[in-house]
C-alpha cells in the first residue's frame, strides 16, 4: 500500500506544485475565502468526491465513501485563510492581492489536503470506512473551526487528523508531538480609569497611564513568583490606548493582550488571578478598573494512539531519521482544538525549512517561504496514516487499543 501511495504522489507532484502556487498567489483573508473555496470544491468534485460548500460560512467538506464494511468516519482537516501581511518573499508566484499573504502555510495545508483526497479517491475500495475532508476558513482569527462544528462538520466523526507547517525543521521531515501541541489562547482587555488633570500638577489627578504601567509590570512579575514554573503562562500586552495630549494627565487607558497556557487547571484560574492583581494596584493608587477576559481556543492535546499511527506512518514512509519527536509544545494557538472537543485527534508538524539558505523566516513573516518538497511528504504521511488507521495493508495499528485510549 505504501509503495502505491508513493507512486501516486510522485505522479501528482507537478500538479500539486501548481495548485499550491495558484493558492499562494491568490490569498484571501479569514471569512473571505470565496475563490479558494470554489477552487477546492472544483478539485474535489473532479476526483469523484462528494462536495458540500458554504459550510461554516466559506468552508468546504469533501466526503469519500469507502467500501462500506466499517462505519467509522475519519476526518482530515486543513485550513485555507491568509494573513493581512504585504508579501516580500522572492518568489515568482508572489501574492497578487495587495496586503494579503499566505505567511502561515495554509496554502500548503490546503494543497496537502487536496493531494491526500486525490490519492485516496483512487484507493477508495480498499478503505472500509468514510473519509471526511474538512477545508476550514478563518483559522487565523480562531473562529473558523467553531463555524464548521456549528454547521455539522464533526457530526458522527470518530477521529480527526491535522497538519501544520513548521519552518524550524527541514523540508522532507515530520514533527511528532505527544500530548500538548499548542497552548490555549485567550484574549484580555483591561480598562484603567483615573482622574484627568494638568501635566504640571500630577498630585491633583489620578494618572491612568502610570497606573496602567504598574499593572503591566506587576502582572509580568507576578507570573514568575506566583505561577507554577512547570505550568507555563505567557501574558503579553500588545496594544495600549490612552491620553489626549502630552500635557494632560490621562483619565483612561485601555490595554489589550493575549494570555497563553497549557494546562486546563491553570487556565481556569487565570481570570481571577489577573483581576486580583489589577484590583490591588488600582486600589493602591486610587484608580478604577474593568477586566474583560475572553476564553479563546483551548490547547491542542494530541491523542496518544492517533499520534502513534502518524509517527509509524511517517517513519515507514520516510525513515526514522526524517521523523522528529518534538520535546516541547508551542505557545501558539490553533483552533484545531475545537474539533478535539468533539472527537479525539492528532496534528503533526510538517517540516518546510529551506535547506540551502542562511535564514528560514518564521511563520507570519513577510519573507516566509517553504520547501515545496514538503507537500509530497505531507500527502504521503496523511494518506498512509489513513490506511494504517483502518489496519489496511502494511500496518501494525490496533484499533481496539485506539478505542480504549479514546474512551
Amino acid at each position: 500500500m505504501l509503495s502505491r501511495i508513493k507512486d501516486l504522489a510522485t505522479e501528482l507532484a507537478p500538479r500539486l506544485i501548481e495548485i499550491r502556487r495558484h493558492i499562494h498567489s491568490h490569498p484571501e483573508l479569514s471569512g473571505e475565502e470565496y475563490q479558494t473555496a470554489a477552487f477546492v470544491a472544483g478539485v474535489l468534485s473532479s476526483n469523484g468526491i462528494h462536495v458540500e460548500e458554504n459550510v461554516g460560512k466559506t468552508g468546504v467538506i469533501g466526503e469519500l465513501e469507502g467500501n462500506g464494511s466499517n462505519g467509522r468516519i475519519l476526518a482530515i482537516r486543513t485550513d485555507m485563510d491568509a494573513l493581512p501581511i504585504q508579501e516580500r518573499a522572492a518568489v515568482d508566484f508572489i501574492s497578487r492581492n495587495q496586503g494579503i499573504m499566505h505567511a502561515c502555510g495554509h496554502d500548503v495545508h490546503t494543497t496537502v489536503g487536496l493531494g491526500t483526497a486525490m490519492i485516496l479517491s483512487k484507493l477508495s475500495q480498499e478503505i472500509p470506512g468514510k473519509l471526511r475532508f474538512i477545508f476550514q476558513p478563518a483559522e487565523e482569527i480562531a473562529q473558523g473551526a467553531s463555524w464548521m462544528v456549528a454547521d455539522g462538520a464533526m457530526d458522527n466523526v470518530d477521529h480527526i487528523l491535522g497538519v501544520h507547517v513548521f519552518p524550524s525543521i527541514p523540508g522532507g521531515s515530520v514533527g511528532i508531538r505527544y500530548g500538548a501541541l499548542t497552548a490555549a489562547a485567550d484574549d484580555l482587555e483591561i480598562i484603567i480609569t483615573g482622574e484627568s488633570g494638568h501635566g504640571a500638577r500630577p498630585h491633583k489627578a489620578i494618572d491612568a497611564i502610570w497606573i496602567a504601567a504598574q499593572v503591566i509590570t506587576m502582572l509580568q512579575q507576578a507570573i514568575s513568583r506566583t505561577q507554577n514554573p512547570l505550568r507555563p503562562v505567557v501574558l503579553s500586552i500588545g496594544q495600549i490606548n490612552g491620553g489626549r495630549a502630552p500635557n494632560v494627565i490621562a483619565d483612561s487607558v485601555r490595554l489589550l493582550g493575549t494570555v497563553r497556557s497549557l494546562h486546563p487547571e491553570t487556565r481556569a484560574e487565570l481570570p481571577n488571578w489577573i483581576e486580583n492583581i489589577v484590583k490591588n494596584v488600582c486600589d493602591t493608587f486610587g484608580g478604577k478598573y474593568q477586566v474583560n477576559y475572553r476564553q479563546g481556543v483551548p490547547s491542542v492535546q494530541n491523542d496518544f494512539t492517533l499520534t502513534q499511527i502518524l509517527q509509524s506512518a511517517a517513519e515507514e514512509a520516510w525513515g526514522s531519521s526524517c521523523v522528529q519527536i518534538l520535546p516541547e509544545p508551542s505557545l501558539g494557538g490553533e483552533d484545531f482544538s475545537m474539533y478535539l472537543e468533539k472527537a479525539p485527534g492528532s496534528m503533526f508538524r510538517l517540516g518546510v525549512g529551506l535547506k540551502d539558505t542562511e535564514v528560514n523566516y518564521p511563520l507570519h513573516h513577510p519573507k516566509f517561504e517553504v520547501d515545496e518538497s514538503a507537500i509530497i511528504t505531507g500527502v504521503v504521511t496523511f494518506a498512509y496514516a489513513v490506511c494504517k488507521y483502518w489496519n489496511i495493508g502494511e500496518t501494525t495499528a490496533n484499533l481496539s487499543s485506539m478505542a480504549v485510549a479514546s474512551n
